[in-house]
């Protein structure tokens, strides 16, 4: 019994002794299941393109593949696919009328609709072209810019998910549940890759904020942190200011040298606390001391535009000269990605098109355009482009039929509001592998429903880790006695048509 005199044991606490205890039995049930054992075993290199970075979960990728990093670039509130993406020219035949039961079916509604009299049907009032040599239709009128650039898109125009409403869709798309507390996919990211360069988060999320602020949508941090991962692949979030981080500058009298010293000694005494307490937690504060510690010179230099050449700045448009701005926040997040960063989320606001849709898409759309063709090109011109994911899209997508009915705007032309819709949307992806010029997935003509090579959620997420390197079945993390996965346990497929 003297074994609990000692002090590591005096602060052992109940919580502490059963997690203990518990990892101590699952390694005995371990080492007997000779088949499991060998399955967690490493696995043999393959080649160039399945190295990991610092502090990776995962020896080396499961695929070798040249892709490395993600900027995700999520528009909160669901863009209107029939408005952007999928055409739909029948529908001018059926202006105002209601929509018919054939195709609704008695699908669910959201509460704002469900008691409205009549559906009118309200076709898009804008103009759609082919584009590219693969002849990708797009709207064109507000999407010049990323018009230009068909062949480089994997355009997906059958994403679906079962939630209706904004904070449940949000959260099955950036962690894969509708159920808050699970780990984001770019926690999973981090946690199983690592990172490229030790002076930056492996992980930032940036919040642009639109020039439209008619119908912003609340976002919290709980759409990016770690959830049961450990604490150090949640991100970073960088501010819409000079300073993207706060207190990233001493303050006046403390030196360099005063801070080192200080975090040295505060780094003892969490190692105590370490050797006493067991806490994993406590490690994590010690790794996230010395990382803000080297951001402190890294992060100065990131958010430094004046070496960047002209032209590519310029290339941006008007607004990426005023931080915060969508047009700010991607040329920033390629500067992440050149730097080492995995994983860049950028959120923009304000696509929750009720009402007023004529009047806000377009402002939506001129923020988001010319700086998302620019990306691409600058990813091109440093040689990223292959080594980049970017994504493209929202929670889910709109209806076809009017919120409140269909009216004129000043210029005698149709103006109208879409609900949520979340049985068929679209999204689009570029680079880091995939395969430009693709178009997946099929609607019906009231862009209702998916009538050709659904993909859900978890079969997105499955594809992006697999672009990345990773078998999503066999990537996992054991928590509350189960190997979690950001797929879930419902079969998802990897699309292999949009793999280069």
């Amino acid at each position: 019994m003297q074994v609990f005199n000692t002090p590591a044991a005096l602060e052992l606490t109940r919580r502490h002794f059963f997690a203990s205890g518990g990892l101590s039995l699952g390694a005995m049930a371990l080492a007997a299941l000779d088949g499991h054992a060998a399955e967690r075993a490493p696995m043999p290199r393959t080649g160039p393109g399945t190295e990991t970075g610092f502090g990776a979960a995962l020896p080396q990728k499961h695929f070798p593949t040249k892709c490395k990093s993600v900027i995700y670039l999520h528009m909160v509130g669901g863009p209107a696919q029939m408005d952007l993406y999928d055409p739909k020219p029948k529908m001018q035949e059926f202006f105002d009328k209601d929509l018919p039961e054939s195709v609704r079916m008695g699908q669910r509604l959201t509460t704002m609709t469900s008691g409205q009299a009549r559906f009118p049907i309200a076709p898009s009032r804008y103009k759609f072209a082919q584009k590219g040599k693969c002849g990708m239709w797009m709207n064109d009128e507000l999407l010049p810019y990323t018009a230009k650039m068909a062949d480089d898109m994997v355009m997906i125009r059958s994403m679906h998910t079962e939630a209706i409403n904004h904070e449940p869709a949000i959260t099955h798309m950036q962690t894969g549940n509708m159920v808050t507390g699970r780990p984001c996919l770019g926690a999973w990211t981090s946690y199983g890759l690592g990172s490229l360069n030790r002076d930056l988060p492996t992980f930032v999320v940036m919040v642009a904020k639109p020039s439209n602020q008619d119908q912003v949508q609340a976002i919290s941090a709980r759409l990016w942190q770690s959830g049961y991962l450990p604490g150090e692949h949640a991100a970073v979030s960088f501010r819409a200011a000079n300073d993207p981080i706060l207190f990233i500058n001493n303050p006046p009298g403390v030196s360099g040298d005063v801070r080192r010293a200080t975090l040295d000694g505060l780094n003892k005494l969490n190692e105590l606390t370490h050797a006493q307490t067991l806490d994993p937690e406590t490690k994590t504060r010690i790794a996230q001391y010395e990382m803000a510690f080297r951001m402190q010179a890294s992060v100065p230099d990131l958010a430094d535009l004046s070496k960047e050449p002209a032209n590519v700045v310029e290339s941006y448009g008007p607004d990426v000269k005023k931080p915060g701005s969508f047009a700010h926040t991607a040329l920033t997040a390629r500067r992440l990605v050149q730097r080492g960063v995995r994983f860049v989320q950028v959120y923009h606001n304000n696509w929750d098109h009720h009402g007023n849709l004529a009047g806000r898409m377009k402002d939506q759309c001129r923020d988001v355009d010319q700086p998302c063709w620019a990306l691409i090109q600058d990813l091109k011109r440093l040689g990223l482009f292959d080594e980049t994911l970017v994504i493209w899209g929202g929670e889910f997508g709109r209806t076809i039929y009017s919120q409140g009915g269909i009216s004129k705007d000043k210029d005698g032309k149709t103006n109208y509001g879409r609900d949520h819709h979340p049985r068929c949307f679209s999204m689009w992806m570029a680079g880091g592998g995939s395969k430009g010029g693709t178009v997946y997935g099929e609607t019906d003509d009231f862009s209702y429903n998916i009538v050709k090579n659904p993909v859900h959620v978890r079969d997105l997420h499955a594809t992006v880790l697999r672009l990345l390197g990773i078998d999503h079945e066999r990537f996992s993390y054991r928590f509350q006695g189960l190997d979690q996965r950001l797929t879930g346990v419902e079969k998802a497929h990897v699309i292999k048509e949009f793999i280069a």
